[in-house]
């Protein structure tokens, strides 16, 4: 009985430490969050205004929806809010400029900003693709490098970006985005040994989910043993790897088993398993996306 009571104990007072790590990583650092207008990025914001002592840098390409989110943001919270197309490198560079010489240059920038087309690849446009692979990988890299530098001679920084479990997988109507996502989680994993490898104090996350329900993927059809996954729980996870400096934010498990099944599997098996056992391969037929209204 007393072990039992020192066991539960011992457990709470992990949680606890935990906790306190979580709220001292956070708290007095500045946060650049891309795609803050909807989905995971709005919601990263508000949690962690909410939570810390923090000031918050928010980009997405519509400045409208940005300052109506604002409103809902506790009063005191320091916010620089600003229209940003990640796709479009003038932008960030001047932005960037701007954030830096007022003394905003953040500590942690965390990347959300992503588009799905969902449609077979010989029916994407070229504006289709470019536009793809600009937000989801080339613009990720381009809001990283406009504040890499201080990062460095600062000795320190965190440089968070959501990838996709489709990178670890092809699907169809997803090849572009997942093409994206590859380019995504091969940066990540190299910036990441380059920092650690110089010595920089800058430390490098990528996050790695299934389908979440943010409208991004609204219509897709879940896949056995993967479950749709809801914001918050995402974002939860975000938080706390982050705070733990983690190198993957995988969810949910069934994430982590991809690359060991395509390394043991010869590519028929892994094929029938993921498209007939699984249902990965026709989770997008029922695709429809986020409202364009």
């Amino acid at each position: 009985m007393r072990d039992d009571y020192n066991t539960l104990l011992f457990g709470k007072l992990s949680n606890q430490i935990e906790q306190e790590k979580g709220m001292s990583y956070y708290q007095h650092k500045t946060v650049l969050i891309t795609g803050a207008a909807s989905g995971i990025g709005q919601r990263l914001a508000e949690v962690l205004a909410e939570r810390f002592d923090v000031r918050l840098i928010l980009w997405d390409r519509n400045p409208d929806t940005l300052r109506e989110n604002r409103e809902v943001l506790p009063d005191g919270v320091e916010v620089r809010s600003t229209g940003v197309d990640v796709s479009d490198k003038e932008q960030i560079d001047e932005e960037a400029q701007k954030v830096i010489e007022a003394g905003w240059a953040p500590d942690i920038i965390v990347n959300c900003a992503g588009i799905v087309v969902g449609k077979f690849f010989h029916e994407h446009s070229y504006e289709d693709i470019e536009r793809t692979m600009q937000i989801n990988s080339t613009g990720s890299m381009w809001v990283v490098r406009a504040f890499i530098n201080p990062m460095i001679e600062r000795g320190s920084g965190h440089v968070v970006n959501l990838a996709s479990a489709s990178g670890y997988i092809g699907n169809p109507r997803m090849s572009v985005y997942a093409s994206s996502k590859w380019a995504v989680l091969g940066w990540t994993e190299s910036l990441r040994v380059e920092m650690k490898q110089l010595g920089t104090g800058v430390n490098v996350t990528s996050v790695i989910p299934s389908y979440i329900k943010t409208g991004m993927f609204d219509g897709v059809r879940a896949p056995l043993l993967v479950p749709l996954l809801e914001t918050d729980d995402i974002v939860e996870k975000m938080i706390t790897g982050i705070a733990k400096q983690k190198n993957k934010i995988q969810a949910p498990f069934m994430v982590r088993t991809v690359p060991l099944l395509k390394a043991v599997l010869p590519a028929p098996i892994f094929d029938w398993v993921a498209g007939n056992l699984l249902g990965v391969y026709r989770s997008m037929d029922t695709f429809k996306g986020r409202n364009k209204e």
